[in-house]
């Protein structure tokens, strides 16, 4: 099996036993909790006091012989997933329950950026303000 770099939330896994079938990552079992934290427990996959249930109608897209589809995971728990295929590098985002919660609250995070002089600005600054964000990526 080819080896994979697994960027899970916030940490970094290298995996040696990770098999790729088009877009669907799949580890071991043994491999999964070092790499993500979740196991594959009797009540399903479970993380820090978090169980998902396997749904029976998909448990063979989830689960065979002793690798996991991590990517189908994600998909159940509504995780985003991106995938640089040229250098095996998988990022896996929060699950749908903690981004959808965020998004609840409709007040953006705290954050700090330069200007361009170089002066940092914190969006706290502006509070009671009205503020127009514009966001964009070169790529």
């Amino acid at each position: 099996m080819p080896k994979a770099t697994l960027l899970y939330q916030d940490a970094e896994a290298q995996v040696d036993a990770a098999r790729v079938d088009g877009d669907q990552l799949w580890l071991t079992l043994s491999s999964l909790e070092a790499a993500t934290g979740w196991d594959l427990e009797p009540e399903g996959v479970c993380k820090s006091g978090i169980c998902v249930p396997v749904p029976d109608a998909r448990r063979s897209e989830l689960i065979r012989d002793d690798l996991f589809n991590l990517t189908a995971f994600a998909d159940l728990i509504q995780q985003p997933v991106a995938h640089d295929k040229k250098n095996s590098i998988w990022y896996f985002g929060p699950a749908g329950w903690e981004w959808k919660s965020r998004l609840t609250s409709r007040h953006a995070p705290d954050f700090t950026l330069p200007d361009l002089a170089g002066r940092s600005h914190s969006l706290s600054e502006l509070q009671g303000k009205k503020v127009f964000l514009l966001f964009w990526a070169s790529w």
